[in-house]
């Protein structure tokens, strides 16, 4: 087992001179906030065209600088790190923005017009009637198939029903919904 050494405290006066040696304080962030932070939102201002993407770029540099003030070894050179992280934000916003637009600038579809629409809903509605007019083995494996999308031995699962069984009632329901349909029209 080593032998245990004798370990110095440091009191908080230590701790504050090595801070201060070692990087950026808090309170000369603090003064530069103070001193710069119009110029900032200003050179924010030149490369990105709305107040509040400004501020939160110039708001996230001196975040960022205040993370990293032990590495910052120069106080005089805060500043111009702080310029630095606002066009590198300020590059990283416009990014984003161009590359929402991209996504965004796809062609919508073509909407319908209103008579499609009417028309559209007519069917629906029509389909809807004649389907109740089904029996309810036929409607049961229509919905099944076609609306839930599921294949025959799905539907014969389901329904506790032979394959064959599916196949009937399905191929009678979609004959009825055939003369159903025609009749109305």
């Amino acid at each position: 087992m080593p032998a245990a050494r004798s370990a110095r405290i440091p009191s908080q006066r230590d701790g504050a001179e090595e801070t201060a040696a070692a990087g950026t304080t808090v309170d000369h962030l603090t003064e530069t906030y103070r001193a710069h932070y119009r110029s900032l939102l200003g050179l924010a201002a030149l490369l990105l065209d709305d107040t509040a993407s400004c501020e939160d770029v110039v708001q996230e540099a001196f975040i960022r600088v205040h993370s990293a003030r032990k590495r910052v070894r120069d106080p005089e050179k805060t500043l111009a790190y702080l310029r630095q992280t606002v066009v590198n934000l300020s590059r990283s916003t416009l990014r984003r923005r161009i590359l929402g637009l991209k996504l965004l600038s796809k062609p919508m579809p073509d909407m319908a017009s209103a008579e499609e629409g009417a028309y559209d809903q007519l069917e629906r509605d029509s389909l809807i009637k004649a389907m109740k007019g089904l029996q309810r083995r036929q409607r049961e494996v229509l919905v099944l198939r076609y609306f839930a999308d599921m294949t025959e031995a799905q539907v014969a699962e389901t329904l506790g029903i032979s394959l064959g069984s599916v196949k009937a009632y399905g191929s009678r329901g979609i004959a009825a919904l055939r003369v159903a349909m025609g009749a109305r029209k």
